[in-house]
């Protein structure tokens, strides 16, 4: 019997955790785990931990999946890393940093860096066959018009993964800082202009007004940190 100290890590951004059933398998060079429930309630910026038990030594770790499946309603959640610790007290990292939404398995390699052809185990070269099909799916291109430059072939950000799409808290800052040059264009009467201007030194009043308090806007809500 071979006992795995597991710890899985979520995001301290806002709603990155989950009421979502996790779940994880660990992935050996001799051999994996049977697939143990980690936790249906996961915070931001919270740890969870357990032992996964095994029949055998798996040998160096080489992979994780984390599976994730809902019992009522959607609720996505921001893994940060995983970290696990053989019987012999090797550690091993698992970099994730990414959503996982709806009913889904994600594999996730151990952190140090290899290249191709540092891939000796077939399952190691299986999963990064997959990941660059995935990434192809992902980042398919199209042309816009001819003589312009390619783009991604979606017709909305929000068909792409959530993980390619900005930042939950970057889109409301977007969103409100939007929201704010807009009321401000109308206080002071630009939106509503039914007349032509009188001069370009009303246009410059104008402007030079919603200037200064569109820069407090965007410092408000885009901050720069």
């Amino acid at each position: 019997m071979a006992t795995y100290k597991v710890t899985v890590a979520t995001g301290d951004m806002v709603e990155a955790g989950t009421n979502n059933s996790i779940s994880i398998t660990l992935v050996g060079s001799y051999g994996e785990s049977h697939q143990t429930t980690v936790s249906f309630l996961f915070l931001p910026g919270k740890e969870k931990s357990l032992s996964v038990h095994c029949g055998q030594d798996l040998g160096p770790i080489v992979l994780i999946r984390l599976h994730k499946w809902r019992l009522f309603l959607e609720d996505a959640w921001f893994c940060k890393d995983v970290r696990v610790t053989a019987p012999n007290g090797t550690l091993y990292r698992f970099p994730c940093y990414q959503w996982l939404e709806g009913v889904t398995t994600v594999e996730v390699r151990e952190g140090s860096g290899k290249k191709l052809v540092d891939d000796k185990l077939q399952i190691l070269k299986e999963h990064r066959h997959r990941e660059l099909a995935a990434r192809q799916e992902a980042y398919r291109w199209k042309n816009f018009a001819q003589g312009w430059p390619r783009c991604l072939n979606v017709d909305s950000i929000f068909e792409l993964d959530s993980n390619i799409q900005f930042s939950r808290i970057r889109a409301n800052n977007f969103t409100g800082f939007l929201i704010f040059q807009g009321a401000s264009h109308f206080l002071s009467g630009f939106l509503l202009r039914r007349s032509s201007w009188n001069s370009l030194d009303e246009m410059r009043t104008i402007f030079s007004r919603t200037q200064g308090r569109d820069i407090g806007g965007c410092l408000l809500c885009c901050p720069l940190t």
